[in-house]
């Protein structure tokens, strides 16, 4: 009889699943709470650990080795795209869903250029977190509906003449100051939130006016106010 029963808990054992671990790197402490309670709770999910900020995500993910990264674009100091493209050089494999407030039609070509695996918006219902990491885990790319029919067009079209076009000309630190220009952010701000000096950012914000072809600063703040890339529009 005992023999059995200790049988049977090997035999249980030995088929039990294990649980995907699952990193979070976002500055909003109370977002990473609410995802690490809503993936603890799967089955098939656990998150190991989480972070704030790029560097000690790096350090992190190299003593936890999870089995996919959740991260967020806006980090303080080096953002989630920075992030990606050092995580790159060396976990190649690594899955990495971007989980962003900031508009997919214009971020999320950009994140699946740096190889993220998929790219899904904060306004989206929380259960589409779980799809978007368990379709990445299985191989795939996660986009909303809306963005891989925007991307398709765009491939059968040759590309478009709308906003997300013309700002695909900035690179991503570039799209990354014009943002925070549109959210209201001075240049000593924006030096204190990239970690940059204002001549660098000042540098930039002079690229921006170029390849927009602005004339001025103050119509580079009038053009980043109305485009209102931080968060979804329509």
């Amino acid at each position: 009889m005992h023999s059995t029963s200790i049988a049977q808990t090997r035999s249980q054992g030995a088929t039990r699943v294990r649980r995907k671990t699952v990193f979070v790197v976002d500055d909003h402490p109370l977002l990473r709470q609410g995802l690490a309670l809503m993936i603890n709770r799967e089955q098939d999910l656990v998150v190991c650990g989480e972070a704030e900020e790029a560097q000690a995500a790096m350090k992190a993910i190299a003593a936890k080795r999870p089995d996919i990264l959740i991260a967020d674009i806006s980090l303080n100091g080096p953002d989630g795209l920075d992030l990606l493209k050092n995580l790159r050089t060396l976990y190649p494999d690594l899955p990495v869903l971007i989980l962003s407030m900031h508009d997919e039609s214009i971020y999320a070509e950009r994140a699946l250029r740096a190889r993220a695996n998929g790219y899904i918006m904060k306004q989206e219902a929380t259960e589409k977190v779980l799809v978007a990491v368990r379709r990445i885990l299985s191989g795939d790319i996660y986009l909303s509906d809306r963005m891989a029919n925007k991307l398709l067009h765009q491939y059968i079209s040759g590309g478009s003449a709308d906003m997300s076009s013309r700002l695909s000309a900035l690179s991503d630190r570039e799209l990354e100051v014009f943002r925070l220009i549109g959210e209201g952010c001075g240049t000593r701000q924006i030096a204190e939130n990239l970690h940059l000096s204002m001549k660098t950012v000042e540098t930039y914000q002079a690229h921006i006016k170029d390849k927009l072809s602005l004339r001025s600063g103050r119509e580079l703040v009038q053009h980043a106010i109305q485009t209102k890339i931080s968060e979804k529009t329509s």
